[in-house]
């Protein structure tokens, strides 16, 4: 994505990166939109980094992504749909989502249930944006039928590094 000067035409609601922190940026104020991934976006503004999330696109702009999944007959949940949901999620600071990331460990899916629980990590265990992309994890999962509950269990064993990475990944991000 080329990177471009936009101004806000409302006051919107934002989180710094990677802190995590809410925010509020002015409404026209002017923003460098660095990264339009997975329906999110991120920006740059004086000096700072921040995350908007996508049902505020029209703050940019832009028009709010949202994926459509076709339901199964059979009322089960559709494994592949929701590794789909998964690679939507993308890190706010690197162009990658976070399953290529290899940020996820785990997705098991109870069909009795219709749980759908995820194990993940980040790539640093001070990163104030995990309760972000774990929220928006749920958000994306939900959306796909059949699902009833999302949780997600964020821990730290074993630690993240870049060998965890698909190799398009690495490739993408020039590491390989």
């Amino acid at each position: 994505m080329q990177r471009r000067l936009v101004p806000l035409t409302r006051d919107c609601p934002a989180r710094l990166v990677p802190v995590g922190t809410p925010i509020t940026i002015p409404k026209n104020t002017f923003v460098t939109l660095t990264q339009t991934l997975g329906g999110n976006f991120t920006v740059v503004f004086d000096g700072k980094m921040a995350r908007i999330d996508g049902v505020d696109a029209d703050a940019l702009g832009l028009e709010v992504e949202q994926p459509v999944y076709a339901a199964r007959a059979d009322g089960s949940i559709d494994p592949a749909q929701v590794h789909e949901a998964l690679r939507t999620v993308y890190d706010p600071e690197i162009p990658v989502n976070i399953v290529d990331l290899g940020l996820v460990y785990a997705c098991d899916i109870d069909p009795l249930t219709k749980r759908v629980r995820i194990t993940m990590t980040l790539t640093s265990t001070g990163c104030g944006m995990g309760p972000v992309l774990v929220e928006e994890i749920k958000s994306r999962i939900s959306r796909v039928p059949n699902v009833a509950e999302v949780a997600v269990d964020l821990v730290f064993d074993p630690p993240w590094s870049r060998d965890m990475m698909t190799e398009e990944a690495q490739l993408e991000l020039g590491l390989f």
